[in-house]
């Protein structure tokens, strides 16, 4: 089946997107609701986490996407691939993320990934970046001690950005990462290597 197309860019701030969303109930979408929960932030298109799910099965998988036709077609896949241990919500992370995973019993998320988001490079548009303090704090109160947040992207500025949230937050203590640590990359992360071109990452880990 072709691949769903939508938009590349979706505005978080547009009155469909502040859409509230339900708690998640983990009991209900996965199998085993006890394993140790993998986060992906922003899964776009879902393939990360889709390997991942496979190649790391002792884990649930959640990917967050705020372009709902996106979140149907990973869930299809999924399914058709039998992997119970994987799920995907639609969701504006930026807005929601807190009231999205309220529910997710505590120390059972362990690790966070959040991989090349969009940049919103015009000044005007900043505050459409993803990544924000609210985020940082949602993430922080439902991470396992010790737990991990990997950030990624290829952009210098949107890294010296994110990085800072993470770094000046109280409940995290910062790791550096020379490598992806996990054994799949983004097809965004791939591309950018292809090209030799750098990607920024950094690791925290929860206080």
């Amino acid at each position: 089946m072709a691949r769903v197309r939508v938009h590349q860019h979706v505005n978080p701030l547009a009155p469909f997107y502040r859409q509230t969303p339900l708690p998640l109930e983990i009991e209900k979408v996965f199998a085993d609701p006890t394993r140790p929960l993998f986060m992906d932030i922003g899964c776009a298109r879902g393939r990360f986490l889709l390997k991942m799910a496979g190649e790391m099965p002792e884990y649930n998988y959640l990917g967050i996407e705020i372009r709902e036709p996106l979140v149907a077609e990973a869930n299809r896949l999924a399914a058709e691939a039998g992997l119970t241990n994987l799920h995907y919500s639609f969701c504006n992370a930026m807005l929601w993320l807190d009231r999205l995973i309220e529910k997710i019993p505590d120390g059972l998320l362990q690790t966070v990934t959040i991989q090349f988001p969009d940049p919103w490079f015009k000044k005007k548009h900043e505050k459409r970046r993803m990544v924000n303090r609210e985020m940082a704090d949602a993430i922080a109160a439902k991470l396992a001690p010790e737990g991990r947040v990997l950030i990624q992207t290829d952009i210098d500025f949107l890294a010296d950005e994110m990085f800072s949230i993470f770094r000046e937050h109280e409940r995290f203590r910062e790791e550096k990462i020379d490598a992806n640590p996990f054994p799949v990359k983004t097809e965004r992360e791939l591309a950018v290597e292809s090209k030799s071109l750098p990607v920024y990452r950094r690791g925290f880990a929860r206080r």
